[in-house]
């Protein structure tokens, strides 16, 4: 005798995907299967979850705005194993200002240095978050020019410059008019 052609996993599956195609979030799915990484349940859903897929159309559809290093090669296309791959598990490469697309065979994200690590982007949608901290590191910046501290001053100026530039390419204001009031 084979395998049963019914199993009750299969509605595991079935049961994932309805979730998230009505509007489940990834965190409600994952808690009703018990899963303890999003990626787990983002195997059910398929990029089902409504935030998770406007967040990966904002960056990954043909013609979104982005900025960072590997803006270029996400312009012309992604081969259709990372493309796989980035659609499975996009939920778990948001960072606080961006996202980290680097792929399994290269290797330990590096995004914690994330302005010039080449496999982090950005949106418009972090414009908020980029703007609050070019803020800080004017203000730290400050702090260490009043404290002396050459090396100090030096790299947050840095920080400061590529989260501009960054602004710049995604054709956002340095300034909030109006963000927090």
């Amino acid at each position: 005798m084979g395998k049963p052609a019914l199993h009750p996993h299969r509605f595991r599956h079935t049961l994932g995907t309805q979730l998230a195609e009505k509007g489940a979030r990834v965190q409600t799915i994952m808690k009703v299967f018990g899963h303890k990484s999003p990626g787990m349940s983002m195997t059910y859903t398929h990029i089902s979850d409504p935030t998770v897929l406007a967040d990966y159309q904002a960056v990954l559809q043909p013609g979104a705005v982005i900025a960072g290093p590997l803006a270029d090669t996400l312009r012309s296309g992604l081969d259709r194993d990372a493309l796989d791959w980035l659609k499975t598990n996009f939920y778990k490469t948001e960072l606080e200002l961006g996202r980290c697309l680097r792929l399994p065979q290269e290797g330990p994200c590096e995004c914690d240095l994330y302005l010039t690590c080449a496999k982090f982007i950005t949106a418009p949608q972090y414009a908020p978050r980029l703007r609050e901290r070019l803020c800080i590191e004017r203000q730290l910046t400050t702090d260490v020019r009043d404290r002396g501290w050459d090396r100090e001053i030096e790299r947050h100026q840095r920080t400061a410059d590529r989260i501009a530039g960054l602004l710049d390419d995604l054709g956002e204001p340095h300034e909030a008019a109006d963000e927090g009031r």
